[in-house]
Parts: C-alpha cells; structure tokens; sequence
C-alpha cells in the first residue's frame, strides 16, 4: 500500500509514469504469487525466496528509467519503497539469521547502485534491513528447534508410557514364567539345569529391555548413551549408568557402544564364563567408560603377538574406534588379575 500510495503521489513527477504503473501491477502480481506459496509448506522453497529477491532487486533497477534527476536529489523514495523488504524477512524465516541478513545487504546494495549516492539514510535502511532479517531469521530458527524438542518430548512420553504398559504387561507374565522355569530347573538339574540357564538368561535380557531408558536425540543430532550400554546386560554382564541422559553425538554414541560390545565379545572368547562389568560415568567435560572382567588376564605380549598373526579384534575394533573418535583408551591387566579397558571421550 504504501508503494501504491507514493505512486499516486508521485505520479505526474515521473519521467515515465506508464512504467511505473506496469511496476506496481507486476508488483501486485508478484504480490498475490509469494502470499500463495509462503501460505503453502510446498511453496517455502529455497528457489522460491531466490526468485521473490531477484524480482524486488530487478524491479527496484527500473526506478532510474521511471525517476527524474530532481526526484533522486529530493531523495524520493525508489519505486519500489518498502515492498522491497519482504524477501530479507522471507530469507529469515526459511533459511535463519544468515540467509535474513545477507538477503537484507543485498537489497541495501541495490538500493545503493540504483541511487549511486552513499548517505546516511541508505546506510541506515541497509542496518534495518539486514537487522530486520537477522532476528527474523533468528526468532524462526529457535521456533523450529521449538517445535522438534516438542515433538521429541511427545514421541518421548508415548514410548514411556507404552513401555511401561510393556513392562507390566511382561512382569505379570513372560517373567515370571521364566522366573518359574528358572527356579524349577535348578530344582530339577541335568539338562533341566541348562533350560533353566537359558530362562535365566532371557530373564535377566527381557528385565533390561524393560528398564532401558527410552532412546533419546536432540535437533543438533546429539543421543543418550545409556538406552544402548543398558541393552547389554546379561547374567554375567553387569551394566551401571548414570541416572540422567549422557548426551553425546549419535556417531559417537554408536562407536562407543560398538567398543564394548567388542570388549564383552572377548571376554566371552577368552575368559570363558567370567564376570563383567561395565561402567559410564559423565564427568561434564568428558565421559568414561569402563569395561571390567575377572577373568584369566592378558599374558604380556599377547595383543602384539594376535597383531602380528593379522587377529585386528583388538587394534581396529577397539583401539581404533577410539583413536578415531580423539579420546584415550587405558589397558589394565595382567596373570590372574582380569582385564579393564578404561575409554576417554571429550565432549
């Protein structure tokens, strides 16, 4: 409105009055195209916010074919006024505080090469305008990383509440028949004492699927670590974390779960059916994470030598996981004395 107003104006002034009212239709025009598409979730493209800028910067070039010298000396507004400023605030909100700002100086640097005068006023309008664009894009960007911390808080308090509905529903049936056939094997013994070593088993995995923490991320792809290192307790495999979430980069979290499982595998493989234990501990700046068994121990020289034989279990599963993601690894062991892994990551 207030381009058509300065039209109305300004309109027996104008060198080229017919120009400038074929601006102000396709301005109209141009007008009714971005409303539709900006009002549309298909229409908020990218290329949609390139075109609308392209378009209000070629417009706004006409103004020294439609304007007098006298009305640039006057410092009459360009033919395009203030209409010119909606692309900066569409750039905000699409594609945040950057794309609204950059989108606001290029409109201020058209406005100057169709002025080809630098004063205080233009550099006035480009602080507002690329201003106008950074808190749009700003206010935009924090109301969508509003909406998926809802959504996640949503998807979250269904998957508790149906896990729960689970774990009652499991405990009032399948576990306790396992505690049954358990307790009645061992009861029993022979080969009534091996089904019941499976249903202890399958117990102590049902009872940590349950107790598992829903798995959890966040918009800039961080997950909890705990949910997968609490899925790995077994009989012999005992599993300690943290009360709250141990937030970490999801790759990050995947490799540190992948290094303990390697860890658990050898313990299977070489210490037969001994214990072990694993800890997660979050120390703010970094995390810990140990891996205890108390088995036989690692004889000296006897990963260099399963090296040198091309056996890499330990180098790349475990060694290298951890190198790749920067942190520390710490090996504890010896004859009769079991083995600890002890893996540093620094946040």
């Amino acid at each position: 409105m207030f381009a058509l107003g300065n039209a109305i104006v300004h309109h027996e002034e104008y060198g080229r009055p017919w120009l400038a009212w074929t601006v102000m239709g396709a301005m109209a025009v141009w007008s009714a195209f971005t409303v539709y598409a900006y009002s549309r979730e298909n229409g908020r493209r990218p290329w949609v916010v390139t075109a609308d800028l392209a378009v209000a910067c070629g417009l706004m070039s006409l103004s020294p074919l439609i304007m007098t010298d006298a009305q640039f000396l006057y410092n009459v507004p360009l033919i395009t006024t203030i209409w010119a400023c909606n692309p900066a605030v569409a750039a905000g909100a699409l594609g945040g505080q950057v794309a609204g700002a950059l989108s606001g100086m290029v409109i201020g640097l058209s406005t100057y090469l169709n002025r080809h005068a630098l004063t205080v006023d233009l550099v006035r309008d480009v602080v507002l305008l690329a201003g106008a664009g950074l808190v749009v894009g700003m206010a935009s960007s924090t109301a969508r990383r509003s909406a998926v911390r809802l959504a996640q808080a949503l998807r979250t308090e269904a998957a508790t509440a149906e896990r729960e509905r689970l774990a009652r529903s499991i405990h009032d049936g399948v576990l306790q028949v396992l505690a049954r056939v358990r307790k009645r094997g061992l009861e029993l013994g022979g080969e009534a004492a091996e089904l019941a070593e499976l249903a202890g088993e399958q117990e102590v995995a049902l009872r940590s699927l349950v107790a598992a923490a829903p798995t959890e991320s966040t918009v800039d792809g961080d997950a909890d670590l705990r949910p997968a290192l609490q899925l790995l307790a077994t009989p012999r495999v005992q599993v300690s974390t943290p009360a709250t979430q141990v937030m970490l980069p999801a790759a990050t979290a995947v490799e540190l779960t992948a290094v303990v499982r390697e860890a658990l595998s050898n313990v299977d493989k070489h210490a037969g059916g001994a214990k072990a234990w694993v800890l997660l501990e979050d120390l703010g700046q970094e995390v810990v994470l140990s891996v205890r068994d108390d088995g036989p121990g690692i004889p000296d020289g006897r990963l260099a030598s399963a090296e040198a034989e091309g056996r890499m279990g330990v180098a790349q599963s475990i060694r290298g996981r951890v190198e790749a993601l920067r942190g520390t690894l710490e090996l504890q062991t010896g004859p009769g004395e079991g083995t600890e892994w002890e893996v540093r990551v620094y946040r």
